[in-house]
């Protein structure tokens, strides 16, 4: 049975789980590389290189987007049971929640993860991505019963 407030996740399941999602964008960024790359006759330098740069981002935020859109859940956060929700409801995000939440996580990801660092300061251990998109990471109650 669901509790009407469901836990708020630990940072270091997050965290965790966060290594492990990492894994799954590399074999995503080498499939979507490798299409694009093979089919090239010649190394990638300058604005062709920026062109594939930024064609992983979209691939990435599409792969993201899609899922926590969907069920709250990437394939990492359904293996450590974490699940994105709308802080306040506690519902599906919307669209736009889950783009604003990716378009917010990557520069703070990029900038030396201070994006991630804020969970430090942050009273409830939310990541700024959360806090700016109105979500927050729940861990999801064991459904069998």
């Amino acid at each position: 049975m669901e509790s009407s407030h469901p836990r708020n996740a630990t940072l270091r399941r997050r965290l965790a789980s966060m290594l492990y999602e990492l894994l799954a964008l590399l074999a995503i960024w080498f499939l979507a590389g490798f299409v694009v790359v093979g089919l090239l006759p010649q190394p990638l330098v300058g604005w062709p290189r920026v062109a594939l740069q930024g064609y992983l981002v979209v691939v990435t935020g599409l792969y993201f987007v899609w899922f926590w859109r969907r069920g709250g859940q990437t394939l990492a956060m359904k293996t450590w049971r974490l699940r994105v929700v709308d802080a306040a409801t506690g519902a599906r995000l919307t669209w736009a929640q889950a783009w604003l939440r990716y378009a917010v996580a990557v520069p703070g990801a990029l900038l030396v993860g201070l994006g991630f660092l804020w969970a430090l300061l942050d009273p409830e251990r939310q990541f700024l991505h959360d806090r700016l998109a109105s979500t927050r990471v729940i861990r999801q109650e064991d459904d069998r019963g």
